[in-house]
């Protein structure tokens, strides 16, 4: 081989090369514009401060799938590996739900159970973006099967374990796009939810203060997740998984007998299988499967589904202020969406943009928690009907 040819060898195996002389949708361009995009999670996560333990993970991920050649996110490739491993089996949803059952506590929406149709009313984004995606199918020929909408629609409980978990049992197909939106979203909670919050309430809404939640014992924390568990066993078994784990974590946290157990799984199991996770969902940002018109319309039926669910919190909760004898501020009917816990700091954050006096923090845990029971049921509920 001359020099010529040598030279000639060594720039077509250059990055450069392949963002000049691959198809768009192949790569080049492609890459080049999905790595731009990945950075911007980046800035997002590293200035901005929007959840980095997502978006870190998710926007490196999302730039090791396009560098060209390398083939990272390719099968065989070690994004493509820890993929397969723990997002294809649904094995890392799961060992997530353990994680954040032992960080959960309970408590708020024990004390004040009436916000759980907070968590239920956001749930609605789900339902409604399912019937969108249908409606779509029908009039314009999406191409979505009952069982695409029931994936796609999951995306509005802003819940990516769960996501994943229902996503990989209906339409495996469409998980590496759902899987971006529903964490992207999680994640963008912050910027996503104020703007519907303000626009459905009033100035004087947003500055109630709520009375103090009562205090809820040991014995009442115990047995809820053990309750959670007998009524899911007996009336939605194929929501037995995710509930489970949660249950599961949730009571190594609160029996008071396994802090080894409790503190492995709030922290070692939960950051692990975080870090896997998340550079999983991160290496479906590759050009060649994220630029599609089919993944691009997923991401807008997934907003669509998150707000919704989000404005559907906050018209609940503005209809239960008008009901309740003790006032209910609605900000904390956005928490509903099972974003934990972003969705309840959002909610606290932009009441207290109103009214420096309130703290809403705890009262919006209520409906944040349910929503994260009430989302896992809806997927067992459409597992049950669609698998």
């Amino acid at each position: 081989m001359n020099l010529t040819e040598s030279l000639n060898t060594l720039w077509s195996s250059t990055g450069l090369y392949s963002f000049f002389t691959a198809p768009f949708m192949g790569g080049g361009w492609g890459n080049a514009i999905m790595i731009v995009v990945s950075l911007v999670l980046l800035y997002l996560a590293i200035k901005k401060g929007f959840e980095p333990l997502l978006l870190i993970p998710i926007g490196f991920g999302g730039l090791l799938a396009n560098i060209p050649i390398a083939g990272i996110s390719a099968e065989g490739g070690f994004l493509h590996i820890i993929y397969s491993f723990g997002v294809q089996t649904g094995l890392f949803p799961l060992l997530i739900f353990i994680g954040v059952g032992a960080m959960t506590d309970f408590g708020p929406m024990i004390a004040n159970p009436k916000t759980a149709l907070l968590g239920g009313a956001a749930q609605f984004g789900i339902f409604g973006t399912l019937m969108g995606a249908l409606l779509l199918t029908k009039y314009l020929g999406a191409g979505f099967s009952i069982q695409d909408a029931a994936s796609i629609g999951i995306i509005g409980g802003a819940d990516g374990p769960t996501a994943i978990f229902l996503t990989s049992k209906l339409s495996p197909d469409l998980l590496g796009a759902i899987a971006v939106a529903a964490y992207s979203y999680m994640a963008l909670v912050p910027i996503i939810q104020p703007p519907i919050m303000r626009a459905l309430t009033t100035s004087a809404e947003r500055q109630i203060e709520m009375k103090q939640l009562r205090p809820v014992s040991k014995t009442e924390k115990i047995i809820f997740p053990l309750l959670l568990l007998l009524l899911c066993v007996l009336l939605l078994p194929d929501a037995t998984p995710l509930i489970g784990a949660i249950a599961l974590g949730n009571l190594f946290k609160e029996c008071g007998v396994v802090d080894r157990l409790s503190k492995t799984a709030q922290n070692e199991l939960i950051n692990i299988v975080t870090i896997m996770l998340g550079l999983s969902v991160g290496s479906k940002l590759a050009a060649e499967q994220f630029l599609q018109p089919r993944t691009l319309l997923i991401i807008v039926l997934g907003l669509t589904a998150f707000c919704v669910g989000t404005a559907a919190g906050v018209i609940m909760a503005k209809i239960m202020n008008k009901l309740s004898r003790d006032p209910i501020n609605p900000l904390i009917g956005s928490a509903g969406v099972s974003a934990v816990p972003m969705a309840a700091r959002v909610s606290n954050t932009v009441g207290q943009q109103y009214n420096r006096q309130n703290y809403l923090l705890m009262h919006a845990m209520g409906p944040n928690v349910s929503g994260v029971i009430g989302s896992a049921v809806a997927a067992g509920v459409l597992l049950a009907l669609l698998k």
